[in-house]
């Protein structure tokens, strides 16, 4: 039987049918929401495309339950910035040409907006742990902590 849950996205009250309540929350921001910031990478949490905050806390979203979620704010790399006022960190990744192939840049920048809410002036050892568990397979390793700590206004 078909469950509705209420769902709090990028701010935006929204609502969704599913078949199974345990149905991982990233096939519903993908699949029903259509939010393409979130990736699949792994589906065990430890590549961490799939990362969003939900009410601030950065979680891997292949393995949320969509039903655990319910009335909780979720934000993806969609609510972090937009094209138009992109957040500091999405300016600091394209200025140092943080990405190559780009898979990677979903978890690496909701990752490192945590840090910096967290730490604003994080330093490169501290940036440097908080991406550990983010899986860039094409190597833009330095970029990316370049990228993070120019967006805490130390580059």
């Amino acid at each position: 039987m078909a469950t509705r849950i209420g769902l709090v996205v990028n701010g935006q009250r929204r609502e969704v049918t599913v078949d199974d309540p345990a149905t991982p929350l990233l096939y519903v921001l993908r699949d029903e929401l259509g939010l393409q910031g979130p990736h699949y990478g792994c589906g065990l949490a430890q590549c961490g495309a799939c990362t969003v905050h939900i009410d601030g806390a950065v979680r891997r979203s292949c393995v949320v339950a969509v039903d655990s979620v319910a009335g909780r704010a979720i934000t993806t790399l969609e609510g972090l910035g937009t094209q138009a006022n992109p957040h500091v960190l999405q300016t600091a990744f394209i200025e140092e040409q943080a990405a190559q192939c780009g898979y990677c840049a979903n978890g690496m920048l909701m990752t490192a907006a945590a840090l910096l809410k967290e730490k604003p002036r994080a330093t490169d050892a501290e940036i440097a742990e908080a991406l550990a568990g983010n899986i860039c397979r094409c190597g833009t390793h330095a970029r990316i902590v370049k990228a993070v700590a120019r967006a805490a206004g130390r580059a």
